[in-house]
């Protein structure tokens, strides 16, 4: 019984030391600490734990569900002032989806962090895609309730936001079509692609595209395939416009 409640002890001590170093590594430390916990503990250590007053993470995931479309939602309405309605919904989605939430969560080491219940742990949960998208939510709901919408804004900007900026998501947007809007709503002439060059081997291709209005370049853009490059290119050359329009 010693023995056990040794062993007990002991884990409760590296996890400890675990959200501590977490925190210093993110340079975020919460004023309640509990909070931090409950983010990262999933229902199944609950209910091995009922003698303790342990919280899982569902709520947290409600409300950080919510924070976290204000917030990219604020970002792209920014970013895309020639985006419609429906083009921001879609792009929102893509962002905010399983997929990606799982990718955020890995690339901040969270499946390490995971309060797990010995069944779920034996059958790989610390691995699995839904519990990290979920873990991803409830974090977000806890540095927004601890820290505040601004501390919520600054992890995005290191784990979100680049990714937008560097087109991540720009298979579900369609930089050509908001360009070609652009210019026709101003009556500035005719946009042209061009590939400039071609590289790489056959299962590699890389190409270079350049968008032009009335000969004059506007953008260049790369990608692995023609409609990728061209589509970088329109991003440029919207980005640059954009420039052009707040000056």
């Amino acid at each position: 019984m010693r023995k056990q409640s040794k062993n007990k002890g002991i884990i409760k001590h590296k996890n400890e030391l675990k959200f501590k170093r977490f925190q210093d590594e993110i340079g975020i430390h919460f004023h309640e600490e509990k909070l931090l916990k409950q983010a990262f503990t999933h229902s199944s250590y609950v209910n091995e734990h009922r003698r303790k007053p342990y919280e899982d993470n569902e709520r947290l995931e409600f409300l950080g569900d919510a924070v976290l479309e204000l917030t990219v939602s604020q970002f792209l309405y920014k970013k895309y002032p020639m985006m419609s309605e429906g083009e921001l919904t879609k792009l929102r989605a893509a962002i905010v989806c399983e997929p990606s939430l799982v990718k955020f969560s890995t690339e901040m080491k969270f499946g390490e962090l995971i309060l797990l219940g010995k069944g779920e742990e034996m059958t790989g949960g610390r691995e699995r895609p839904a519990l990290l998208a979920d873990v991803f939510e409830a974090f977000i709901g806890a540095v927004y309730l601890d820290q505040g919408l601004d501390t919520v804004v600054s992890i995005l900007e290191k784990v979100v936001y680049p990714k937008i900026n560097v087109g991540a998501f720009s298979h579900v947007m369609d930089y050509k079509s908001q360009l070609q809007e652009l210019v026709q709503r101003g009556s500035a002439g005719m946009i042209e692609y061009s590939i400039l060059e071609e590289s790489g081997p056959a299962h590699n291709r890389q190409f270079i595209s350049r968008v032009s209005l009335n000969n004059d370049e506007l953008g260049v853009g790369n990608g692995r395939s023609k409609k990728e490059a061209e589509q970088q290119a329109a991003q440029k050359a919207l980005e640059k416009l954009k420039q052009k329009l707040d000056a």
